[in-house]
């Protein structure tokens, strides 16, 4: 029986993306991409929307607080570092390896009862000297095993079959679809599955920034802010060193945010201010320079987003342009308007 509390599901159609960043070559504008974005203030009104926030689109790893409130909910018992592995896409760093490996060892179970795709490390360097080492495509080592662990934590201590534990019909997934629908405050528009094996539901990019939130904004006896806390305290545990979700997290005090493939970002600061956004190719060089530019119609300072602004463009071994956000990401006022 379909809520009346819940909004209805989001279109499924093809999104009505916009420009959302410029490739400038030498002043002049080589390439566009497109997307969506949606800036939310403090009472969770619209403060910008530019492109389709309101049609299906698919989170990706973006979701994954979402489904760790879920799980925490449900009685998993971790906090801190375990908990932001849990809602991790890790680079398969030796502390990511080892916190999977413990998770596994608390429920009692071992590798072989992941069902995630087997992997190489996600991050380049993690990556070339995995293989340098002669090693192979693991469960372990694939980004999402953190969260894997978590369920089947979750699934051991509750009596839940573990085989088929990413069966959307599963007991664990059904109330993980549950939570994603109380969360964005709306029905999902459709199931499929993420590329780890995973459900993945689709809402809009208006309700993840709604779900993203309420988790920011959660008061400390709830297991969304058990979620933001760990994310916060431990932004490298659910990515990696180096990895721009980290290094913005490390940035802006209070932000909670997480990454997704295919072009998806969410943040949120403590007072409710949040953020996402869709790139509509999936090029993660636009995705973080939005990114940035949105947290400042946000209205977060400038001088803690320098460091975002979007990566350059080389030509002859020097810088002659970069990626840039559009006009209407740069309100008057900012660096880029002066």
């Amino acid at each position: 029986m379909r809520s009346p509390l819940l909004a209805d599901a989001p279109a499924i159609r093809e999104p009505q993306h916009a420009p959302v960043a410029h490739v400038v070559r030498g002043g002049v504008i080589e390439g566009v991409h497109y997307g969506s974005v949606v800036v939310l203030g403090s009472g969770g009104g619209v403060r910008l929307d530019i492109g389709d926030t309101e049609a299906a689109c698919y989170p990706r790893s973006a979701l994954k607080p979402v489904q760790a409130v879920a799980m925490l909910r449900a009685g998993l018992p971790l906090d801190g570092a375990l908990l932001a592995l849990a809602m991790g896409s890790h680079s398969a760093e030796q502390h990511h390896i080892a916190g999977t490996r413990l998770i596994l060892e608390l429920a009692g179970l071992t590798e072989d009862d992941l069902r995630n795709v087997p992997d190489l490390p996600y991050a380049p360097s993690v990556r070339d000297a995995w293989v340098r080492e002669g090693r192979g495509p693991s469960r372990l080592a694939q980004n999402c095993s953190g969260k894997h662990a978590a369920m089947l934590y979750l699934c051991k201590l509750s009596g839940w079959p573990l085989e088929t534990y990413l069966d959307p019909d599963h007991p664990l997934q059904k109330m993980i679809a549950e939570v994603v629908e109380e969360l964005t405050g709306q029905h999902i528009a459709n199931v499929t599955v993420d590329g780890c094996g995973s459900p993945l539901y689709s809402v809009s990019l208006h309700g993840l920034a709604r779900a993203v939130a309420r988790i920011a904004t959660a008061a400390p006896d709830t297991a969304e802010y058990r979620v933001a806390n760990a994310l916060r305290v431990h932004p490298e545990m659910a990515s990696g060193a180096g990895r721009d979700t980290a290094e913005l997290m490390r940035a802006v005090p209070g932000l909670l945010a997480k990454d997704g493939f295919e072009g998806v970002q969410v943040a949120a600061l403590p007072d409710g201010r949040a953020i996402a956004v869709k790139i509509a190719d999936g090029a993660d060089r636009a995705r973080i320079a939005v990114t940035a530019a949105a947290l400042a119609c946000a209205g977060v300072e400038h001088r803690l987003l320098a460091g975002f602004a979007g990566e350059p463009v080389t030509g002859g071994g020097r810088t002659v342009g970069s990626v840039r956000p559009v006009a209407a990401l740069n309100p008057p006022g900012t660096p880029a308007n002066r």
